[in-house]
């Protein structure tokens, strides 16, 4: 029955409305530029940095959206939401003018809809018409390919706006709320060092994976991430155990296009790791070169902590005591299998493990305590994050 196929969408070479989002983005005195995951899908990032950078426009991106724009420029906010940068949430809080690309506005980057960017007026990109007000009103609705579009606006644009002193004004958030992270002496391995560790000690053309919890933001944390298609998660499915197949797919991927050079590192955490660790046979079989980290905090940590927050520290099913040894699971299934409890065992562990030729596993003993910060409550307003753990 034809009737019951969904209408496809065939956007015109020109989207509606260039002219006047173009006026709008002119005018603006804080705009801010949001990078969805469709940018990277449409292959757009190119346009998407040539857009920014030619007009001087502050960028934001959303979770999927990460490696859209290079977080080591300095028009970068990094992405925001629920656990994302102050900065970036700051920043979307006080736009007059969001210029946003491929994102649906879901609620982890939304927060409370009243308390979006609720000064902005908001250009909306997007090849699907569906996602166009549906959560958040476009007021300049650019139907079509993101790339296409970007360029169209570029062209568009007759100046630049005046915008330099918000710039500075985001500078100054930068500095206000940098993401940081305590190493007390008489505390458990920090699970961000771990993350730091291996930013530093691989290329920028790494690929990450994640499975879905408090490694996962960790990860998107505290590595900086510079190119479209380095970061590989599951996003707003919540797929618990999606790291090491994604890993195991990236891997014969980059093997298949000639880069075998190319590190692929999966972040994981013990719950996490639990679910799909039987894929570590076919890692071995393929004999395929990738390294696991198991920020092992034996909890299901975001449960944790949000039971912690919002529940009066009663967990239910979030404590893990009783994990078994990964070094010694990934030993018996023919990969290297490495324990860290230590800082000064970092180092040396993610050199060994990156160098073996063939899947590595490391078990990091990570603080069970330590929470994921800043963080925005569920429907909370997205400039009043909690920054500390007492504001939690």
């Amino acid at each position: 029955d034809r009737s019951r196929h969904p209408r496809r969408s065939r956007p015109e070479r020109r989207a509606d409305a260039v002219e006047e989002a173009a006026r709008a983005i002119e005018e603006a005195e804080r705009p801010v530029c949001l990078f969805g995951g469709g940018v990277i899908k449409a292959d757009a990032s190119d346009a998407a940095r040539t857009f920014a950078r030619t007009y001087g426009i502050p960028v934001t991106t959303t979770m999927p959206g990460i490696g859209s724009f290079p977080e080591d420029d300095d028009l970068c906010l990094s992405w925001a939401g629920m656990h994302g940068t102050g900065y970036a949430n700051m920043a979307i809080t006080h736009t007059d003018c969001l210029i946003a690309v491929g994102t649906r506005f879901d609620d982890r980057l939304t927060g409370g809809i009243d308390t979006f960017a609720p000064e902005a007026e908001v250009v909306h990109v997007d090849i699907d018409p569906a996602e166009i007000s549906k959560n958040v009103y476009a007021d300049y609705p650019l139907i079509g390919d993101a790339g296409r579009v970007l360029d169209q606006l570029t062209a568009a644009v007759r100046e630049a706006p005046d915008a330099e002193a918000w710039r500075e004004r985001c500078d100054e958030w930068k500095e206000t709320y940098p993401l940081t992270y305590a190493t007390p002496e008489d505390e458990p391995l920090k699970p961000q060092f771990v993350v730091e560790a291996f930013d530093e000690a691989t290329d920028d053309d790494t690929i990450v994976t994640t499975g879905v919890g408090q490694h996962q933001m960790w990860a998107s944390q505290f590595w900086t991430y510079t190119e479209p298609r380095t970061w590989v998660s599951s996003h707003g499915l919540g797929t618990m155990g999606y790291g090491v197949p994604a890993a195991v797919g990236a891997r014969v991927a980059a093997d298949t296009m000639g880069e075998e050079d190319r590190d692929v590192v999966c972040f994981d955490g013990d719950g996490s790791f639990l679910m799909t660790m039987q894929e570590l046979s076919v890692a071995v079989r393929e004999d395929l070169d990738v390294t696991i980290a198991v920020l092992n905090n034996e909890y299901i940590g975001m449960v944790r902590q949000w039971q912690d927050a919002f529940y009066e520290g009663r967990h239910m099913a979030s404590d893990y005591t009783w994990m078994p040894e990964f070094d010694k699971l990934a030993e018996a299934f023919g990969a290297l299998g490495l324990r860290v409890d230590d800082y000064d065992e970092v180092a040396p562990a993610v050199e060994e493990a990156l160098d073996y030729d063939g899947p590595a596993v490391i078990d990091f003993h990570v603080d069970p305590e330590e929470n994921v910060l800043p963080m925005v409550p569920s429907g909370g307003a997205n400039g009043k994050f909690a920054a500390v753990e007492d504001q939690l």
